[in-house]
C-alpha cells in the first residue's frame, strides 16, 4: 500500500517498473471538439504553449515494490479535457530529478513566467515524451530522459546509469511522477552549472526554464519559497529529511 500523505499525494516505494503501452481511449465527438476550444483558448493566453508529443498514465498497480504503469501516447492537447465537463483526461506521467548536495540538502526549483506553471517551486524534471513509433519504453528510457532534464533545466551532466529510481508519487488529477535521485554534488558546483546553463539558453535567444534554485534540508523551509508548489515537493523534501536522520 502506499503511503498517503497532504494535500492527497500517494506516495510508493518501487524497485521495479513493468510498463505496458496501451491505446489511447477514443472520445466522442463534442468532447472532442470542446478539448480543442479549451486547448485553443489556452494557446491564445500562452502562446509558448505547444502540442507535442507526451506519454500520459493508463494504470497503476502497485505489489511488493513493483510498479506496473500502463503508458498510452498522446499529446498535451489532451489535457485540455481536464476542463470539458462530464470528460476524463488520462494523468501524466512526468519523470523528475532529487539532486542532494553534499551538506545534506536538495535543490528545488522555480520556474519561469513563459512556462505554462509559472513561479512554481518544483523539482527539475518534465513530462516523458513517448518513443518512436512501434518502438517500447524501458527504464532505461525513462532514466534517460530524466538524466536529460537535468543537463537541461540544471546543467548538471549525470549517466542515466548513475540515477536511481528514488520515489514514485500520484498528485493532482491522478498524474504520476517518477523521482530519480542523482549523486550527490557541492553547494557551488550546482550553483555553477545552474548559471552555465542559463546563460547558454540567454545565448541562444531563449528564458531558461527555471529561473532561480534554492536549497533546502527540511520541509518546513519551504515555507520561505514564495509562489505555488508541485503539490509532491513537500511530501519529497520530508522523505529526503527522514531518510537523513536514520
Amino acid at each position: 500500500m502506499p503511503e498517503t500523505l497532504p494535500p492527497a499525494v500517494d506516495l510508493f516505494d518501487v524497485e521495479r517498473l513493468q510498463l505496458t503501452e496501451e491505446e489511447e481511449p477514443r472520445l466522442s465527438p463534442s468532447d472532442e471538439a470542446a478539448r480543442d476550444r479549451v486547448w485553443e483558448k489556452a494557446v491564445q493566453a500562452n502562446p509558448a504553449l505547444f502540442d507535442g508529443p507526451v506519454v500520459a498514465c493508463a494504470g497503476l498497480e502497485h505489489t511488493d515494490l513493483v510498479l506496473r504503469l500502463s503508458w498510452v501516447r498522446v499529446t498535451y492537447r489532451h489535457y485540455a479535457l481536464r476542463r470539458v465537463p462530464g470528460a476524463t483526461a488520462l494523468p501524466s506521467l512526468f519523470v523528475n530529478v532529487l539532486q542532494p548536495t553534499d551538506d545534506g540538502r536538495v535543490l528545488v526549483a522555480r520556474m519561469s513566467s513563459s512556462t505554462a506553471a509559472p513561479s512554481r517551486w518544483q523539482l527539475p524534471g518534465g513530462s516523458v515524451e513517448p518513443p518512436q513509433a512501434g518502438e517500447g519504453l524501458g527504464e532505461s528510457d525513462l532514466a534517460g530522459q530524466a538524466a536529460r532534464e537535468l543537463f537541461e533545466e540544471l546543467g548538471v551532466d549525470a549517466d542515466a546509469e548513475v540515477l536511481r529510481l528514488w520515489a514514485v508519487t500520484r498528485g493532482e488529477n491522478g498524474s504520476v511522477g517518477l523521482t530519480y535521485r542523482a549523486p550527490a554534488l557541492s553547494e557551488p558546483a550546482v550553483r555553477a552549472a545552474f548559471a552555465a546553463a542559463a546563460a547558454a539558453e540567454r545565448a541562444q535567444g531563449r528564458e531558461p526554464e527555471l529561473d532561480d534554485i534554492a536549497l533546502v534540508s527540511a520541509p518546513r523551509e519551504l515555507e520561505y519559497l514564495s509562489g505555488p508548489h508541485a503539490d509532491y515537493l513537500e511530501p519529497l523534501v520530508r522523505r529526503f529529511a527522514d531518510q537523513l536522520e536514520r
